[in-house]
């Protein structure tokens, strides 16, 4: 039988790690957007906003439209409109070889100065990720957060405290949740057992190259205020960053949902991201550990975990690259290389965190990207491979075939 580990003394131990030279990036802009940005890339220049915050290649509106709404201030409305088609080989039963789909129809509207601040994000998404079936937009935005998957309010007394509150971006993991925030169209493996988006409280601390993020929310999307997420950084230079996060329930919690899985919603997550910058290069290598306690109440028989490494990778093409005739400016090319493992086994009944308990997966993805303007398109393609599989948790029609690859392509505006 295993003790569940006090998740209070834990992460406040973790947090303290800041103290120590090469703590990092990850939490360093939370304490004024809200919106945690993964250590891969700073946030595009000359964008005038940092929300929501997106992690290159492609940059945000460096023009957006601005109202003056009298005593409120002034409030920024942008938006992204984009749509994806997809083929994939050994599609899940539930899912289909090929489709078009909407990946986001969303307005963005925040106030960003003074004393009291906002972010409301709003529309239809979708959620692609490696190794899980598609759900497509109208049903992914009914089944996870709904038609507003982000709004919180920020205190700001000053430059170096905020608190947030309402609907928020989690902490833990180092991708974002929709598509046009990330280097590639589709989530990784090690973001899968993470959380996206959390309901509750959050406060944001910077001192210098050093910021901490602490929050009370309810991890999984539950509606039970039982997580406790934190967050530390350290900005060692211009091109260099180290981030920790850490995320846990402190409370076993019988919900189940799609948006709320119940073995990930009782499990305690924790990230560790190194950024280095250079030229046309951002390298971003990251650690993962996810802990399940056995929870016999809600039928977690037995503890378990994954283990991943993931290397998170651009290289954008300045104005001067040519290939022949064709200019490659605007051009970049994002990859991902994962490996992710799960412990337990059938045997003794441990939780399935992956394809079937004790099972592992790896995969590679590149997506060459081009942007004019507010205009984007770029093209995916993915592999993965999977070992020690239970029977009918992989992939297939029959849930037995042990690899996957697909094709995306996806384009769209950024207004």
């Amino acid at each position: 039988m295993t003790s569940r580990p006090n998740i209070p003394v834990l992460l406040g131990g973790l947090l303290c790690l800041v103290a120590v030279p090469g703590w990092a990036d990850k939490a360093a802009r939370a304490s004024t957007t809200g919106q945690e940005q993964p250590a891969d890339v700073e946030p595009p220049a000359p964008a005038a906003l940092t929300a929501p915050s997106m992690a290159g290649p492609l940059s945000a509106n460096p023009d957006p439209a601005k109202f003056d709404a009298g005593p409120v201030g002034d409030v920024f409305v942008t938006g992204a409109l984009t749509g994806l088609a997809k083929w994939q080989s050994n599609a899940a039963r539930i899912d289909r070889a090929a489709q078009a789909d909407i990946s986001n129809a969303q307005l963005f509207i925040q106030k960003t100065d003074g004393l009291l601040r906002f972010f409301v994000e709003g529309g239809l998404y979708s959620l692609p990720s490696l190794g899980t079936p598609y759900l497509r937009a109208a049903k992914a935005t009914r089944h996870n957060f709904g038609p507003v998957p982000l709004a919180f309010a920020t205190v700001a007394p000053s430059e170096d405290w905020s608190i947030q509150a309402g609907k928020l971006p989690s902490v833990s993991g180092v991708e974002y949740t929709f598509t046009f925030q990330n280097l590639n169209i589709e989530r990784g493996l090690l973001w899968n057992p993470t959380s996206s988006v959390s309901r509750g409280v959050q406060v944001n601390h910077t001192m210098g190259p050093a910021a901490l993020s602490f929050s009370l929310n309810d991890g999984f999307y539950s509606d039970r205020l039982t997580w406790l997420s934190g967050s530390a950084s350290w900005t060692v230079d211009t091109g260099q960053t180290i981030a920790f996060a850490g995320a846990g329930n402190t409370r076993t919690t019988a919900v189940s949902t799609i948006a709320t899985p119940l073995i990930q919603n009782n499990s305690q997550i924790y990230n560790l991201v190194y950024t280095y910058k250079s030229g046309p290069w951002t390298l971003t290598p990251n650690l993962q550990f996810t802990y399940v306690p056995r929870a016999a109440s809600v039928g977690i028989l037995n503890d378990a975990g994954t283990y991943g490494a993931a290397l998170l990778a651009n290289y954008t093409f300045d104005s001067a690259a040519r290939l022949g005739e064709l200019s490659l400016a605007g051009f970049s090319l994002p990859f991902r290389v994962e490996y992710i493992g799960s412990t337990g086994s059938v045997a003794d009944n441990s939780p399935n965190l992956l394809y079937g308990p004790g099972s592992n997966a790896w995969s590679l993805t590149v997506t060459p990207t081009y942007q004019y303007e507010r205009f984007f398109a770029r093209a995916e393609f993915s592999y993965v491979g999977a070992n020690h599989t239970a029977a009918g948790a992989a992939f297939g029609s029959s849930g037995s075939k042990k690899t996957q690859a697909r094709i995306l392509a996806e384009t769209g505006f950024l207004f």
